[in-house]
């Protein structure tokens, strides 16, 4: 096969991907082997990929891949969650451009039109991970709304409602006006915004000049007002006390009742009781027994209630009211005033605290097993600083409120009949059937015809009307797409489940991985994973959140065209810490791309050689170290795998690769300019070559699989591909051979820089002295030297060589005897230079080890570490010192 001299991702990513699902490498079945399993977080059917999914989605393509070609069963099940809200605003916004209102037709003509969109669009997301090389079992794809997915919600549902862990009842919940939904606290955004504070004047009732001020920021909401509040202890208001006041423009004559609730610093230290719009002013009025008047539509328009600018939007209102108050003489002043606000994570709305008929779930007794879990280690959150935010939510769980007033979603399986009795059941021939058992119970022996009675009752019963929160779905996830709850006995779900790993982000570690957790101990008694990888957020240069709003996030299918998709994935892990944001930069991904060059050109360059048959392999102690460097770095990259350092484990392969093999290794064993190899050598560089590729293929799956099957390592059959090829392990590693090479490394690297301070061209060979100080045999080691630093002859010598270019590697002392015309005063310029260098150095060293406390809170290896600083930059300064009064 030749091969093209660039490298060309765009010809190479089809063809393998292609490859890979038409011999179903990505496809598991249960079997005998070692299962490892991971379940996508199901991404919105409404999204596209972003640079988060970018980030998500290839760090868990990589651990599906090591584990699929460490010989395990790899099982990587991808799908889409319905989201609820989202989806529906999308369809709602579809019928609009079609002339359609969503309140003039039925929930089924609606449903129809969603589901048309979900096939439509849907899927668009699934498609672009495989651009990006996503290795999942597409044959495994699953849909959150799908029959035995929205079969176990209700039937969830069911089994907990069944345990009184499901109620129904009027609360104070997050409201949204434009979703026009309950959304969850964890749904709830808290921006800072800058508002202002309105300071309204209520006449005091029985008096006609006599005022009290109340600070708020929502004059739209006073004619909801029930009570104003003081605190007691406020001597301010102690005229006040049993009073009455009157609520500007409506003229409506509300009592001022006490609580030390009320803070008298803030404001005027008056607070105005708002039951109906304010989760706090809702306690008071309860505490108080105070009326509640709900003033505002579900869209967050006025309603009749508020008597005045009905039908006005909530902030329009403000506007308006603020001026009608101006008017009256009603508003004092108007202050700037930063505050917290909630928005919906879903649409951006101002969120409102609304009181509401709604379906909770109590939490308490499911959070502790899913706090234990984490906590004795069953569950490890990576990295483990997520712990304590894990556990104070845990331990300071709310009830859920886990119904929507949508019609997109699993409807709520709950039953009313003409009277408002109701029931929970799964179906309406099911709730009859409890109907029934509830009037035998209420009539005891009473002779009624069951038959009839279901008959009659039937054309009464209505299912209710709002469907169950998307992560009431979502937190079943990891037990439904094996149907665990269909048939928790079957095979699949016997063998995959609990699961291996799972990648998602920390800002749903509460809303959703926690749910899993008390799902998973919940409805199958076992924890749903054993592993939480948390990534970080990705972020521009500035450090600001990726966002379309923003405008700064760049177009991810843009970056795979113009990168590459090993580009781009290498760019992002380079750069992603677990836990940590990632700053991310065009440039990485460029660093990426340059890297696939790399090593396309080092193939290459192994390919073009010549083997001559009759050549000895002069090359045995570069292959020997290379052997050991490779098993070196593979124990760094597995210990990194380990913690899930995957950023680091690819910054130690591409430092292995790049320096390791490309810069040193071939540089050693290359022959001259269109000469020949030997036999040996070749074969050697073939084999560690096809190492290397293996070893980066869960990192670069599409290049590597190409190299892979270039004719140069033989006949590959069908199935012989990279991507189930056996990842490497390590083997010994000869770790003082190791120290030697560096020092090696080191040599060279000194006489290169001899050479370039002084402008000595590169092809002038150049004489060696070498005093041993240490135990490095350099005679195993000269051929290296004399190919990469081209020196003309080493030899050993008992005393220092004078007037010669000198410098220490290690304990060593290296001399080159330079032709006569070189500048005598540029080199002792030179030497002076690293003689100061090193005296400052020893200098900060000698304060660190003259500290009292550094040497008795540091750990002994860096107290040790400290010390061998010191003797290393005492035995160069004196080396140095010799060289000077040599010169």
């Amino acid at each position: 096969m030749s091969i093209a001299t660039k490298y060309n991702p765009q010809e190479t990513e089809e063809k393998w991907y292609s490859y890979w699902l038409e011999k179903r490498f990505f496809h598991s079945e249960p079997d005998e082997r070692e299962p490892y399993t991971i379940v996508i977080p199901p991404p919105n059917v409404t999204g596209v990929l972003h640079m988060g999914h970018m980030l998500n989605n290839t760090i868990q393509d990589v651990l599906v891949r090591k584990a699929r070609m460490q010989g395990k069963n790899a099982c990587w099940v991808p799908g889409t969650d319905h989201a609820s809200i989202a989806t529906e605003a999308k369809v709602v916004a579809m019928l609009k451009e079609k002339g359609i209102n969503k309140k003039d037709i039925s929930r089924e003509e609606f449903l129809k039109y969603a589901w048309e969109w979900k096939e439509k669009y849907g899927g668009i997301i699934l498609e672009q991970l495989k651009k990006l090389g996503a290795s999942c079992d597409w044959d495994r794809t699953r849909f959150t709304m799908e029959e035995d997915l929205s079969e176990a919600v209700i039937d969830s549902f069911i089994h907990l409602y069944k345990k009184g862990w499901i109620y129904r009842g009027v609360r104070m919940i997050n409201w949204d006006p434009a979703g026009k939904t309950a959304v969850s606290d964890e749904e709830v955004i808290r921006k800072e915004v800058n508002q202002k504070l309105y300071y309204i004047k209520y006449l005091i009732s029985g008096t006609t000049d006599q005022f009290l001020t109340i600070a708020t920021t929502r004059p739209e909401t006073i004619m909801a007002d029930s009570a104003i509040c003081i605190n007691p202890n406020d001597e301010r208001f102690a005229h006040l006390k049993g009073k009455k006041v009157f609520v500007p423009l409506v003229n409506h004559e509300i009592p001022v009742i006490e609580d030390e609730y009320v803070d008298i610093e803030f404001g005027t230290g008056c607070l105005k009781v708002t039951p109906a719009h304010d989760l706090n002013d809702y306690e008071l009025g309860i505490k108080h027994n105070l009326p509640v008047t709900d003033i505002l539509n579900d869209d967050g328009t006025l309603n009749e209630l508020a008597v005045i600018l009905v039908g006005e939007d909530r902030f329009v209102a403000r506007k308006k009211i603020a001026k009608m108050l101006e008017e009256a003489g009603h508003l004092e002043k108007v202050e700037d005033y930063k505050s917290q606000v909630g928005f919906s994570e879903r649409t951006d709305a101002a969120i409102e605290p609304k009181l509401s008929m709604q379906w909770f779930v109590k939490m308490k007794e499911m959070a502790q097993p899913a706090l234990d879990d984490v906590l004795n280690g069953e569950v490890n959150l990576i990295p483990n600083k997520f712990e304590n935010t894990y556990r104070h939510w845990m331990e300071n769980v709310r009830d859920w409120n886990i119904s929507r007033q949508l019609w997109w979603g699993q409807r709520i399986p709950a039953w009313y009949d003409d009277k408002g009795n109701w029931v929970v059941a799964k179906t309406k021939d099911e709730a009859l059937e409890e109907f029934w058992k509830k009037k035998n119970l209420d009539q005891i022996g009473a002779e009624t015809d069951k038959v009839g009675f279901k008959h009659q009752l039937s054309g009464f019963v209505k299912q209710d009307e709002d469907v169950m929160d998307t992560w009431f779905s979502s937190w079943l996830w990891p037990i439904s797409v094996f149907d665990g709850f269909k048939n928790p006995e079957n095979k699949d779900f016997n063998y995959y489940y609990p699961t291996n790993d799972l990648v998602t982000a920390p800002e749903i570690l509460f809303f959703w991985v926690a749910r899993m957790i008390m799902a998973g101990r919940e409805f199958t008694g076992k924890k749903p994973f054993t592993n939480v990888y948390l990534t970080g957020i990705v972020r521009d240069k500035l450090g600001r959140k990726m966002s379309k709003s923003l405008g700064n996030s760049p177009d991810p299918i843009g970056l795979i065209d113009k990168y590459g998709a090993d580009g781009v994935r290498v760019g992002m892990l380079m750069s992603s810490p677990a836990g940590n944001d990632l700053m991310f930069d065009e440039a990485y991904c460029e660093q990426g791309r340059n890297f696939a060059n790399k090593i396309w050109n080092a193939f290459r360059l192994v390919k073009g050689w010549e083997v001559d048959e009759n050549l000895e392999n002069a090359n045995q102690q570069a292959m020997v170290w290379f052997e050991n460097r490779f098993n070196e770095a593979l124990t760094d990259i597995e210990a990194d795998f380990k913690q899930y350092r995957l950023s680091e484990a690819l910054t130690t392969t591409y430092k292995l690769v790049w320096d390791d093999f490309c810069a040193w290794y071939l540089e050693m064993v290359k022959p001259a300019y269109q000469q020949p190899i030997d036999a040996a050598t070749k074969q050697a560089t073939i084999q560690y070559f096809e190492r290397v590729l293996r070893l980066l293929h869960p990192f670069m799956p599409f290049l590597t699989e190409e190299l892979y099957h270039d004719e140069l390592f033989g006949t590959r059959s069908e199935l012989d591909c990279c991507i189930v090829a056996a990842y490497p392990v390590v083997e010994s590693v000869d770790a003082a051979l190791l120290k030697e090479a560096e020092l090696i490394k080191g040599l060279v690297s000194e006489i290169r820089n001899v050479r370039n301070t002084r402008q000595i061209s590169p092809k002038e060979a150049l004489p060696l002295s070498i005093k041993v100080n240490s135990e490095v045999n350099y005679k195993n080691w000269l051929n290296i030297v004399y190919k990469l630093a081209n020196v003309s002859e080493a030899k050993l010598v008992e005393d220092k060589v004078t007037g010669a270019a000198s410098f220490m590697v290690g304990k060593d002392e290296f001399f080159i005897q330079l032709s006569e015309n070189v500048d005598l005063a540029a080199e002792k310029e030179r030497l002076t230079k690293e003689l100061e260098y090193l005296q400052g150095f020893l200098k900060s060293v000698d304060a660190k080890l003259g500290n009292e406390r550094f040497v008795q809170n540091a750990k002994p290896e860096i107290i040790a570490n400290e010390r061998n600083k010191k003797a290393d930059a005492e035995s160069k300064i004196a080396t140095i010192k010799e060289s000077l009064a040599g010169l």
